[in-house]
């Protein structure tokens, strides 16, 4: 039989679905159980963290904004209290960029995303470190940072004295790429900060990698969360080449799909795949979340104009704004003492009020989250063309009253 086409909107569909965007998660989690407590415990946090298989986390907070936009009644306490008990940690795994896992993933996953690190520590450093013993440097680098937690700039500082002929910040990202580092409390614990200090998971879990992990398994969960997908998509999560010899052996276990290019689509049999007509909300996805970036073709959840307006912008990737499921603008908050801002700046024409009003709702929400004690709390709105520049500010008063003010 010839595989079932998926059309865009059934392929966003499933991924909201499964990103715990058409619904969020109640307290007692996916399940509605009550939520475990005690040392050890897995509550909706850990359980979404891990079901994600990660949350890219190379800025310290997004992560906070990414569960509060998934989980009903999340508070910050919740993940920095996860961070300082060691049950998740922030580490370099997929892409080669900083996630947001739990400690069990972190065990599990960075062994399998070992050949990314290497490639990209060749390709950046290679020359730099050209004739470093580098077995020699990551030894050094692991004692060191098992001696104490250290910044790259103190690690890179020691190492330097053994190896003077290198510079410091190649021999860091060295041991970075070839020792499992994780970034250590109070770095993005919220409410406080602290530079990125580092040191090995085995040393600050007390447990040590899991050299039993496959890749078909980690295939597996990545379609669990963000199929159907091709071979592609997986291997531009995942930073892994040749994934195709992975999937495969296991093809006679998942299902495949075509989309409307044509493309092999892999999924599990039995996830969800929703109605393309169910209703989705707005919804406001925090800065480098991977709803935005885990596939190779992003088709299924911005169009190609606002992919070219968000990837314009040079060194910032921004908050993003969901309107019927799809990247229709983008967002930014700004603090002070005494005020919190939101801004929601919007791509081509005006939304309809009711878009809007479910969009301001949002806007609501995450300003008592991040600054519940500001006395003033606004949700603006900015149509932004390609240029960046704002033609009016629509500020909206949180009474269902919506302001205009010129720029």
């Amino acid at each position: 039989m010839e595989p079932e086409v998926l059309s865009v909107r059934a392929l966003n569909r499933a991924l909201l679905e499964r990103q715990r965007l058409l619904r969020r998660v109640p307290p007692g989690g996916p399940a509605g159980d009550a939520a475990p407590a005690g040392p050890g415990a897995t509550g909706p946090v850990t359980e979404t963290i891990e079901y994600l298989v990660g949350m890219q986390a190379q800025a310290p907070f997004p992560p906070y904004f990414g569960l509060l936009a998934r989980l009903e009644g999340f508070q910050a306490d919740d993940l920095a209290r996860l961070l300082l008990s060691r049950d998740v940690v922030r580490i370099a795994l997929m892409r080669g960029t900083i996630h947001l896992v739990s400690a069990r993933d972190c065990l599990t996953l960075r062994p399998l995303v070992q050949p990314v690190l290497d490639r990209a520590l060749s390709a950046t450093f290679g020359r730099p470190l050209a004739g470093a013993d580098l077995p020699a440097v990551a030894a050094a680098g692991r004692a060191l940072t098992r001696e104490q937690p250290r910044t790259f700039a103190e690690l890179g500082g020691l190492l330097a004295q053994t190896w003077p002929g290198h510079p410091p910040a190649a021999l860091a990202q060295a041991v970075r790429a070839l020792v499992p580092l994780v970034q250590v409390p109070p770095r993005a614990v919220w409410g406080r900060a602290g530079q990125a200090r580092h040191a090995p998971a085995e040393t600050w879990l007390g447990r040590p990698l899991d050299a039993s992990a496959s890749l078909g398994a980690l295939v597996r969960r990545y379609l669990a969360a963000f199929g159907p997908a091709t071979v592609l998509d997986v291997q531009a999560w995942s930073g892994l080449t040749r994934l195709r010899e992975v999937i495969e052996p296991i093809r006679p276990s998942l299902r495949t799909f075509r989309d409307r290019e044509g493309r092999e689509l892999f999924d599990l049999p039995g996830a969800p795949r929703p109605d393309p007509g169910t209703p989705a909300p707005a919804r406001l996805i925090p800065e480098y979340d991977n709803l935005i970036l885990a596939h190779g073709d992003r088709t299924r959840v911005m169009s190609e104009e606002n992919r070219k307006r968000l990837f314009s912008l040079l060194n910032v990737f921004p908050g993003t704004v969901l309107v019927d499921g799809f990247v229709r603008g983008m967002w930014r908050l700004s603090r002070s003492r005494d005020e919190a801002a939101l801004t929601v700046e919007l791509f081509g024409d005006r939304v309809p009020v009711r878009d809007r009003d479910e969009i301001a709702a949002e806007a609501t929400r995450v300003l008592a989250f991040a600054a519940p004690q500001a006395g003033s709390r606004d949700v603006r709105f900015a149509p932004v063309g390609l240029t960046g520049l704002r033609a009016r500010v629509d500020r909206h008063d949180g009474l269902g009253r919506v302001h205009q003010e010129r720029q």
